[in-house]
C-alpha cells in the first residue's frame, strides 16, 4: 500500500453498577425537548438497536443526510481508528455504523467519500483490525492511511500547518489537508473513559485530524486547552456517537472484556459540547473533571444546558430496559 496516494486498504462501569443504572444516567442527559421547540431536534439518542439499524433512524429524525449532503459535495468522515482492537473491544468506532453513514452519503449524491484517522498504534494494523477499512471500501469509500510519524512523505504531502485565531496554546498545529478540502466533514467518535481526558467523545475524537507530532504537543502543553482550541479550527457539519458498546474503564484502549458493556445507544447532532456533555452524563463522569467541555462551552462551541435543546429519544425496542 502506497500511503502517499489515497489508495483503499486491504485486507467504571462494575464500580458504577448495573447497565440498567447507565440508562438511567441517560435519561438524565437527554431531558425531555423543550416544549416550545420546532423542526428536526438539536440532538437524538437511539437505543436499543443495531448500528446500522439505529443509524437509519437517527439519521432520519435529524432530516436526512441530504440536509448534510449536497449532490456533488465531497465527504470526509472521521472515525475513531486509534486502537489495534478489534470491534468487541470498543476502543474504535463500530465498522457498521461507519459503513451505514457512507451509504448514505452515496445516496445524497457525495462525489468522493474519504475515511482517516491519525491513529495511535500503526495504521494498517488498527485499520484491519477494527474492521473499519473493509467495511468503509465495501461501502465505497477511499481509506486513507493515517500514520504520519512513521512516514514523513505522507505528512508533508497531506499535512499543513495552520493557525488558530485566538488560541491561547495551541496557536498552530499540522492539520490533515482533507478536512479543510472537503465540504462536509462528519465526526463519528466511539463513547468511552480516557485515563488523560477523562472522556473520549465527539472533541477528542478530532485530535486524530492533526499529526502525531502535536499529538503529543496537545499532551505536554495542556490536553484539554489544546483539545478544545483544535476544535475551534473546524467544526464537523454532523456527529454522530457510537455508544453501541462501551469502555468504562481502562480507556482509551482498553484490556479485556471486563473493560466493555453493551449499551446499544447512538447520539446524533451538530454540537459537539452538548454530545460530549450527554455523552459524559451516560458514563457517570462529572463535568468538572473533563476539562475540555468547560473550555469550548467559554469559547463559544456550543452548550452543557442540556435542558435547552430539543432532545429526542427513541427506543427501537421498548420491551428492553
Amino acid at each position: 500500500m502506497d500511503r502517499r496516494n489515497f489508495l483503499k486498504t486491504t485486507a467504571v462501569l462494575a464500580a458504577l453498577g448495573a447497565v440498567s443504572k447507565i440508562t438511567g444516567s441517560l435519561q438524565a442527559a437527554a431531558p425531555a425537548k423543550k416544549k416550545t421547540a420546532s423542526g428536526a431536534p438539536d440532538i437524538v439518542v437511539i437505543r436499543n438497536g443495531e448500528p446500522a439499524e439505529m443509524f437509519e433512524t437517527l439519521i432520519k429524525e435529524l432530516g436526512g443526510m441530504q440536509k448534510f449532503v449536497k449532490p456533488g459535495q465531497s465527504v470526509v468522515i472521521k472515525p475513531n481508528i486509534a486502537w489495534n482492537q478489534p470491534p468487541e473491544m470498543a476502543a474504535n468506532t463500530h465498522p457498521e455504523l461507519v459503513a451505514a453513514v457512507i451509504r448514505h452519503c452515496k445516496a445524497a449524491g457525495a462525489s468522493k467519500i474519504y475515511v482517516f484517522d491519525t491513529t495511535c498504534n500503526f495504521w494498517k494494523d488498527t485499520y484491519q483490525s477494527s474492521g473499519i477499512a473493509e467495511a468503509a471500501e465495501k461501502a465505497g469509500a477511499i481509506v486513507v492511511g493515517g500514520d504520519s510519524e512513521k512516514d514523513p512523505e505522507y505528512l508533508k504531502e497531506y499535512y499543513s500547518e495552520v493557525t488558530i485565531p485566538n488560541a491561547k496554546v495551541l496557536k498552530k498545529m499540522m492539520h490533515h489537508n482533507l478536512i479543510r478540502q472537503c465540504d462536509v466533514f462528519i465526526n463519528i467518535p466511539v463513547l468511552k473513559v480516557h485515563g488523560g481526558a477523562k472522556l473520549t467523545c465527539c472533541m477528542k475524537n478530532l485530535m486524530g485530524t492533526v499529526s502525531k507530532g502535536y499529538q503529543k504537543y496537545f499532551h505536554k502543553h495542556g490536553l484539554n486547552q489544546c483539545i478544545a482550541e483544535c476544535c475551534s479550527f473546524r467544526k464537523p457539519d454532523l456527529n454522530i456517537v457510537d455508544a453501541y458498546r462501551v469502555m468504562t474503564k481502562r480507556g482509551p484502549r482498553g484490556v479485556d472484556q471486563s473493560d466493555v458493556k453493551l449499551l446499544r445507544y447512538q447520539m446524533g447532532g451538530t454540537d459537539m459540547v452538548a454530545l460530549d456533555t450527554a455523552g459524559a452524563k451516560m458514563l457517570n463522569v462529572p463535568l468538572r473533571r473533563i476539562g475540555h467541555i468547560a473550555i469550548a462551552r467559554s469559547i463559544g462551541l456550543g452548550t452543557t444546558d442540556l435542558n435547552s435543546l430539543n432532545i429526542k429519544r427513541i427506543n427501537l425496542n421498548p420491551g428492553k430496559k
